[in-house]
């Protein structure tokens, strides 16, 4: 059958109205994830300086680009079929020296962190553009000019990777904003010009699907990371509350996201005309966000659970409110992208944690991360009922 393929023999067979299913190898790849999602919290708890927080933006924006840059080219391509398969284990094998560098990145290790990243986007482009059959030459064309754009960025974090301190920082920053603009300007490239939206066309349920899962690795970090912390302290009140309100908060966050949002993410992409745009605007981009104020909480989570009494240093301010106030603010947007307004309780949210902010001080970090908490829950259960009504009441009409 995928010699009968007409958009190429490795590529995925889709049937109109169907679902491409996530495959167990895709899975298996999302393993080493885990591993780098541990690493960019634990480098951001051990380096939480201003300094030390650019680095971790840094590496973190990395591994994300990384992994929906192989989301996309799984949504086209076939895991099923061997070929596609060992490119995926190989990139498991860059993706595990990437994540083994993460906290060394700007120290020892930089040169290998930025040879396993290059090669893992120059690799996996260039296999796809290798796939890709000579008779579909716009989809040959957007790879090329993909491979254009990441051979450019590759440059630069090798560049980075040879260099020491603040020259290494200012290549790999430089490295980042080439790549995250590249599909805002459609990698455009002199000749070949810019890439057609219908070269982007994606299999939407399925892209939802992926990055719904990476939403998972990240609160599974963070509930792991609760776990972990807990279980090598001694129980006390405080800390048993602490531990109790992390859980909750990461329940809140699950339930922000998967109720409604998720479920009408991968309708509406599934039904738009313009799939690949929507998946770069929605889940390339605004799920950045997204992923990243998980990560901040469960750096806080950590802190607090270690220290729950006494006064709220910045650290832990920071990443107490930062945390749910960055993933509000990206949930905001992305279902603004596929439902086209506002949700006022999400604005609502934002609004308490900015609130919150001023009176954070004074507050010991049991209960800020109690009042973060709650402000959470009232995100998750005003959504739910409000969302609830206005589809009672369209059956009705």
């Amino acid at each position: 059958m995928a010699a009968d393929n007409s958009r190429g023999a490795m590529f995925r067979v889709i049937v109109p109205n169907q679902h491409s299913r996530v495959t167990n190898v895709e899975l298996f790849f999302d393993l080493v994830f885990v591993f780098a999602v541990t690493q960019v919290s634990h480098t951001l708890l051990h380096h939480f300086t201003p300094l030390g927080a650019v680095h971790v933006t840094v590496l973190f924006l990395a591994v994300w680009w990384v992994w929906v840059y192989t989301a996309w080219v799984t949504n086209w391509l076939n895991p099923e079929l061997t070929p596609v398969r060992v490119m995926l284990f190989l990139m498991m094998l860059g993706g595990l020296v990437l994540s083994t560098t993460i906290p060394t990145a700007f120290e020892g290790r930089g040169l290998w962190f930025a040879i396993a990243y290059a090669a893992m986007q120059i690799g996996r482009t260039a296999f796809w553009l290798f796939a890709t059959p000579r008779h579909r030459t716009a989809v040959r064309h957007n790879a090329i000019r993909i491979l254009t754009w990441l051979a450019i960025s590759a440059v630069l974090w090798i560049a980075g990777g040879l260099s020491e301190d603040e020259t290494r920082l200012w290549l790999w920053i430089a490295a980042v904003a080439w790549e995250y603009v590249s599909p805002a300007v459609r990698f455009w490239v002199p000749k070949l010009g810019f890439s057609s939206v219908e070269a982007w066309a994606v299999e939407g349920g399925h892209m939802a699907e992926r990055c719904s899962l990476f939403v998972i690795i990240a609160l599974g970090e963070a509930v792991v990371v609760n776990g972990a912390t807990f279980a090598e302290l001694d129980w006390t009140a405080d800390n048993i509350m602490a531990f109790v309100s992390a859980l909750v908060g990461a329940i809140a966050m699950w339930w922000v996201y998967f109720h409604k949002g998720a479920e009408a993410g991968s309708e509406r992409i599934s039904k738009s005309t313009e799939s690949g745009r929507l998946a770069r605007l929605a889940y390339t981009y605004l799920h950045t966000p997204i992923i990243a104020g998980i990560i901040l909480t469960a750096v806080s989570d950590e802190l607090v659970l270690k220290h729950p009494t006494g006064h709220s240093d910045v650290r832990t301010i920071v990443s107490t409110i930062g945390g749910p106030l960055v993933f509000l603010i990206g949930t905001i947007l992305f279902k603004h992208a596929i439902r086209g307004f506002l949700q006022l309780s999400h604005g609502i949210g934002i609004m308490l944690l900015l609130l919150l902010w001023w009176f954070a001080a004074g507050l010991p970090p049991l209960w800020l991360s109690v009042a973060t908490t709650v402000i959470m829950i009232i995100v998750a259960v005003w959504e739910s009922v409000s969302l609830g009504a206005d589809r009672e009441e369209a059956k009705e009409h």
